[in-house]
């Protein structure tokens, strides 16, 4: 980034005190001619619901004045690729879905992904479309929070959230190798799957270093290579499909924990794509729509091959474990369709991985760019993307590995659960607070049934929670304290001078409280 911005240093933003008397946002957003404009702050202005702005204006600042805007030369990502970006970042196709047949049966399975998008991920799609244009930059979710709650709280969100996202990212090299290890037996264990896994990440990884553009096509490409073999598969079950076989339950074989942390993984993450809303071209009209044939998109792809599969083949609960469908596939298709399974297989998992990544370092570009990270998280490599953020993101990924699939699934779904009920929180309050707030995309409910929209994933989560084990729980539990404490020593750090933190005033004010003093400096490329 060869432009100057101006910067405020982090304590002078965590020393601002919140009021519930929060200055509202202007009503007008612009032109989209990229100028400036005084605005007045009318309170009794809702924008139409759906209504587009191109520029993002945040809270006036002291003299009325829009506190800044988001470069649209940095927008890049248009509608389909953020489409299958959102798609890697929650699902990447059926892959992992099968231990929810092996822990429920087959009725169980269909039914939980048929309700479960309704009770969670619509809720949090709904979420993300109108908080991730109130706030169109890379913090997100860590935004959402600092705004509702004050930047500690939003420090704590962005701890959890990145936490989490590490833990899901390291799965994929695990679904990668369970996947080809029938093929290549040598990668089920030992130096060659080590060396596999660090091979795999540091291939990925310069994927995401190249940028978003990249990032988004290759998704494109693999999502649709991903897909293809299991609409094939559907269509050589159709003639021995048993719709009876659909039916099948045991309610007193059930394993819940299983069960509910395989459909939990499988269908949250939709809030993941506001750490990239700062990249996406026009995102006050492109976000709700990409998340919107995203959600249809997801559970499609869930649905039509778990009914293939059950439907088709006699039930062996045993045999319904992670890797599951590429024997499915030799059973319906032969070794041709199987081998083709596998390596969608695999390029599904480069693609979630890729898409998680560009999510979690782009977090961090966010977060140093609110002044809650050192400054060198917020520098770009030439091609626009953050470096330090893509290499920590990486090294994470490379120390968790090693863990197995069922223990990544259930301590990532533990942190991600503190993160949404401080996202349920912050999008409550920010409803109460500021009503006549800007929201090109509106969720056409009122704060009352907002907050009833909030009750089933609300106790979904508390579900979630309960059923974790103690080991799980424990380790969970001390991360999340980890961030308690990492954010008074990050200030801590600050105020001795022993690390440059900064505010980028480019942005809009999250309404946390006015600065009182500011210094200008540019921003090293």
């Amino acid at each position: 980034m060869g432009d100057a911005r101006s910067e405020v240093p982090l304590a002078v933003l965590q020393d601002r005190q919140d009021s519930t008397a929060t200055p509202q946002l202007p009503a007008d957003a612009g032109s989209g001619t990229g100028q400036q404009e005084k605005h007045a702050a009318p309170a009794d202005v809702t924008p139409p619901m759906g209504e587009c702005r191109t520029e993002y204006r945040g809270l006036p600042d002291a003299n009325g004045e829009d506190a800044g805007t988001v470069p649209a030369a940095l927008r890049k990502v248009s509608i389909v690729p953020l489409v299958f970006l959102i798609f890697y970042e929650v699902s990447g196709g059926p892959f992992g879905i099968e231990d929810s047949v092996g822990a429920a049966g087959p009725l169980l399975a269909i039914v939980g992904f048929l309700v479960l998008p309704v009770i969670w991920s619509i809720p949090e799609a709904l979420i993300t479309a109108e908080l991730g244009t109130m706030f169109p930059e890379n913090g997100g979710y860590v935004v959402w929070v600092a705004s509702a709650l004050g930047p500690y709280w939003g420090f704590q969100q962005g701890w959890v959230k990145w936490l989490s996202g590490v833990i899901d990212n390291a799965l994929y090299p695990v679904l990668f190798l369970d996947y080809l290890k029938s093929a290549v037996p040598a990668l089920g264990g030992g130096p060659p799957r080590a060396f596999a896994v660090l091979g795999l990440t540091a291939v990925l990884t310069l994927l995401n270093y190249r940028g978003l553009t990249v990032v988004g096509w290759v998704a494109i490409c693999l999502g649709v290579f991903s897909i293809l073999p299991f609409f094939v598969m559907g269509l050589i079950s159709l003639p021995r499909l048993r719709p009876a076989r659909w039916l099948v339950v045991d309610l007193h074989n059930v394993d819940w924990n299983l069960y509910l942390n395989t459909l939990f993984w499988n269908l949250n993450y939709w809030d993941s794509i506001s750490t990239l809303s700062g990249e996406v071209d026009n995102p006050g009209k492109t976000l709700p729509k990409a998340l919107f044939y995203a959600v249809i998109f997801v559970v499609v792809g869930y649905l039509y091959p778990l009914l293939a599969g059950t439907g088709a083949v006699p039930l062996d609960r045993g045999q319904w474990s992670d890797g599951y469908f590429s024997d499915l596939a030799k059973l319906l298709g032969g070794a041709w369709l199987m081998w083709w399974v596998q390596a969608a297989a695999a390029l599904s998992n480069m693609g979630m991985f890729v898409a998680e990544m560009s999510s979690d370092s782009y977090q961090l570009l966010g977060m140093a760019e609110r002044g809650m990270l050192p400054a060198f998280f917020a520098r770009r490599s030439r091609h626009g993307t953050p470096l330090v953020g893509i290499l920590f993101s990486a090294s994470g990924v490379l120390l968790l590995s090693s863990l197995s699939f069922e223990e990544i699934v259930a301590a990532e779904n533990f942190l991600y659960c503190f993160g949404m009920l401080l996202e349920f929180i912050a999008f409550v309050l920010l409803r109460v607070r500021r009503p006549d707030a800007p929201r090109p995309y509106r969720v056409p409910l009122g704060t009352a049934g907002c907050v009833a929209m909030l009750v089933p994933p609300t106790a979904l989560i508390v579900v979630v929670l309960a059923l974790s084990t103690l080991k799980v729980a424990l380790v969970s539990l001390g991360a999340v304290a980890i961030g308690l404490v990492l954010q008074p020593a990050l200030r801590f750090v600050e105020t001795k001078g022993l690390l440059r933190f900064a505010v980028n005033t480019d942005l809009p004010d999250i309404g946390v409280g006015q600065s009182s003093a500011s210094a200008e400096e540019p921003v090293t490329p």
